[in-house]
């Protein structure tokens, strides 16, 4: 059987306004407006077309300006003017810029780790020449470097079509650390963890960062926590930030802070040799070493002076400087050194080197030697035995651990183990050019000039010949013509943790030689940093595997130096103004804090 398909009724519904007919047909839409517009007086209608205009107006100036935040001011012109004028220095006391990218004028929410951006690209010459005269040519000598470096990657980066750009900001390190994957710390690390502030704020920021930044300390950094924090680390991180801070901006809050954790740092100092346990508990007043030894690693007990001494001075206390320079005068007579050279390890107990036999610049012994010509240039050239040590060990480094490559001839580090070479470099090593550089700028041997040259290079060659353009975290190095590979990386030492030591001393290569090699070295840096370890809502990472260009496995973590050393070094080596942390008139610690040297006294 057969059914009629089913009906179907429709309603039609019009919908009309009596005054203007905006839901009809077109026609009929624009001849009842027009008929409404031509029953307006002539005062209406010119009061209609002039908000008209006006809201036009207001629409295209909101949107030139927003334009330009997001487009990171396209002029290299309109960039530097940022800089210089549109943000004022957080430091009144000296000639600091805000460190910041071209876009450091939007507020940005959420993790707000930020990407170091390149400088914008505009040939035109400007007048305003800046720089050393050897260099002003085209004008501003940092830009005229970057917009060159800039062109060779301007499409590869323009591919990515990722535009967001974000600030350099502590409070990715602070604020937002509860939004990172990393396992969240113990109850009794967390509130040491969350003290990245000082570290970080020793460098240049834009004003209402440090505004935050300074409330911050202020109003929530207590020491008064229950909680170890290491000796070494806090020193140089959190107790150098500090006083850096107050340094360059003369607030009275910075010193304060700084004494208060200086006073909870020195229980570590009451061991039976005054040489300072590993670890203090900064709450209760007590110290311990590891758990698993007596021994401190020789780094972390000789790597804290510039420091203490520093705040003796300024808050008129002896205790601090005293603490500090009886272990350098208790190593400087100990035996077991080899021609300057220093074993690892020193017992707290007996206050004699352990572990002898083995030496390097790397892990555990390589701020040492960088100390010893630091503290030596901070205190005036003064302290005859902290030179004697210093050029002793070098002398020691270029008989029994310098080497060249069989393919290249790289000059190289390499260590020692009971007398037996061996050609391992780890990245740390790199700190070396720019020490030695320093010690030939204050009159030392100029054979120490040639060979941080030549270690520069082999840094810069632990980078270029890998396939990320990135250095792995050690290398080795081939003695043997028969192989056209100078460096050597095994799978266990592959990562990069985003370390500052190479660009490091390329700041003080660049400020001390001014060959524009190691600014251009330096960008090439920059951009592989970009393009493997950028994290692309912000920030960067850690990556496991520098040999591999398609999976350099990110680790999902970013140490605080990466922000208070690698930027900062970055952010100086491309700086025109050399006398912008002038290194006539402070001593950078081993994190990269500026201190001041001290006036020679008076003979």
């Amino acid at each position: 059987m057969m059914y009629p398909p089913t009906r179907k009724d429709f309603i039609s519904l019009t919908l009309t306004d009596p005054n203007c007919h905006i839901y009809n047909n077109g026609k009929h839409r624009k001849q009842s407006c027009w008929r409404k517009w031509k029953q307006l007086s002539r005062l209406q209608r010119n009061i209609i077309l002039f908000l008209l205009a006006l809201t036009l107006v207001l629409a295209l100036m909101s949107y030139s300006h927003i334009s330009k935040q997001r487009t990171g001011l396209s002029k290299k012109e309109d960039w530097m003017e940022m800089i210089d004028d549109g943000l004022k220095p957080a430091f009144p006391d000296v000639n600091l810029k805000p460190v910041v990218g071209p876009d450091s004028m939007t507020e940005v929410k959420g993790p707000n780790i930020p990407i170091f951006q390149k400088p914008p690209i505009n040939k035109r010459i400007f007048p305003n020449k800046r720089g050393p005269p050897s260099l002003q040519k085209n004008g501003n000598v940092s830009l005229t470097f970057l917009v060159a470096r800039q062109e060779e990657v301007q499409d590869a980066e323009e591919e990515n079509g990722d535009k967001q750009k974000k600030l350099v900001s502590w409070r990715g390190a602070i604020i937002e650390a509860d939004q990172v994957t990393e396992p969240p710390p113990s109850a009794n690390e967390k509130d040491a963890a969350a003290t990245p502030a000082p570290e970080i704020l020793a460098g240049s920021v834009p004003v209402t960062e440090f505004a935050e930044a300074k409330q911050w300390i202020e109003k929530e950094l207590s020491f008064n926590q229950n909680v170890d924090v290491n000796l070494f680390e806090t020193t140089i991180r959190v107790l150098g930030g500090l006083l850096s801070t107050y340094h360059l901006t003369g607030d009275q809050l910075f010193l304060n802070k700084a004494k208060d954790l200086g006073s909870r740092l020195m229980p570590a100092f009451k061991t039976p040799s005054k040489i300072p346990f590993s670890d203090v508990n900064i709450g209760k007043g007590t110290a311990h070493p590891p758990r698993w030894t007596s021994d401190s690693s020789m780094a972390e007990v000789t790597s804290i002076q510039l420091e203490f001494r520093e705040l003796s001075r300024l808050t008129q206390d002896p205790q601090y400087k005293e603490v500090v320079d009886e272990v350098m005068k208790q190593v400087h007579k100990l035996p077991g050194k080899h021609d300057g050279l220093i074993p690892m390890f020193i017992n707290t107990n007996s206050g004699q080197f352990s572990h002898r036999g083995i030496y390097t610049l790397g892990a555990r012994a390589d701020s040492y030697y960088e100390y010893l010509l630091k503290q030596w240039i901070q205190g005036g050239k003064t302290e005859d035995e902290l030179l004697e040590d210093y050029i002793e060990a070098i002398n020691g480094v270029k008989k029994h651990l310098v080497r060249q490559t069989g393919p290249r001839k790289l000059t190289f580090v390499g260590e020692l183990s009971h007398n037996r070479f061996s050609p391992k470099m780890d990245h740390l090593v790199c700190f070396l050019p720019g020490t030695l550089a320093l010690g030939a700028h204050n009159d030392l041997p100029g054979d120490h000039m040639d060979l941080a040259v030549q270690l520069m290079e082999t840094c810069h060659h632990m980078y270029t010949q890998m396939e990320t353009g990135l250095s792995p975290e050690i290398a080795h190095f081939n003695l043997h013509t028969t192989d056209s590979n100078d460096i050597i990386v095994k799978p266990a030492d592959r990562h990069n943790l985003l370390r500052p030591e190479t660009v490091e001393s390329l700041f003080y290569m660049y400020r001390l030689t001014k060959n524009p090699k190691y600014r251009e070295w330096g960008w090439e840096i920059l951009q592989s940093f970009n393009k493997y370890t950028r994290v692309s809502d912000g920030g960067y990472t850690s990556i496991n595997n520098v040999r591999d260009p398609e999976n350099p496995q990110p680790r999902d973590k970013m140490e605080s130096f990466f922000l208070g050393e690698t930027l900062k070094y970055f952010y100086l080596l491309f700086s025109d103004d050399m006398e912008l942390l002038s290194l006539d008139k402070y001593v950078f610690n081993t994190e990269a804090h500026p201190l001041p040297i001290w006036p020679t006294p008076p003979k």
